[in-house]
């Protein structure tokens, strides 16, 4: 018989399970709360996206105003780099993996979406396969995405840098001095024409 205190981590394990494609534990102490400045942002309700293809993914202003972690990953060299090395323009930060079914789905509009955007945006997926830059690089060929760099975190440190868990897909967008401005749990049409207006709000 389980014992009253075995039963509630059975009942936590499964809904950590049925919640995304990934689940990581709480960072201590590396998140802030939303600036006064973008309460009215942080105060909006989640909005529930839904793409041509039936995909369902949520928006929200929760953490609008969050500075970036600072956590390190690696560039296509194998370099570390944070995302402090992007400020100075706004970007679009996709945290992914191969292993992850709505992650592959929304990589070739995300890669259209790079090269479109690159003159004012940057746009980068930050993979958190364990094997690093392997099965990354042999998705971007077999799915011809040329646009993204391979930017590989094998010790998902990115993940454990929030305060809260993180379903995989997450896709959030930071304003060009690195605070957040909207994330997205959830794949989605990034060459959709309801995404740029979205988008347009890191200007």
């Amino acid at each position: 018989m389980l014992l009253e205190s075995d039963m509630r981590f059975v009942i936590a394990l499964i809904l950590l399970v049925l919640t995304g494609c990934d689940k990581e534990t709480p960072a201590e102490g590396q998140a802030q709360p939303a600036s006064a400045e973008n309460s009215a942002a942080a105060g909006k309700a989640d909005i529930i996206l839904e793409s041509a293809h039936g995909a369902r993914a949520t928006l929200s202003y929760k953490f609008a105003g969050q500075k970036a972690p600072t956590a390190p990953f690696a560039d296509a060299n194998g370099q570390d780099v944070t995302l402090a090395d992007f400020e100075g323009k706004p970007l679009l930060l996709n945290i992914w993996a191969t292993w992850c079914a709505p992650c592959k789905a929304e990589m070739p509009t995300l890669d259209a979406l790079a090269k479109l955007e690159k003159d004012r945006m940057a746009v980068i997926a930050v993979s958190q396969d364990l094997e690093g830059r392997a099965p990354v690089l042999a998705f971007f060929k077999e799915t011809k995405v040329k646009n993204l760099v391979p930017y590989t975190d094998a010790d998902n440190a990115i993940l454990t840098a929030f305060n809260n868990a993180i379903a995989l897909p997450t896709t959030i967008l930071y304003d060009s001095a690195g605070k957040e401005v909207w994330r997205i749990a959830g794949g989605v049409e990034w060459d959709d024409a309801e995404m740029a207006k979205l988008l347009r709000a890191a200007d």
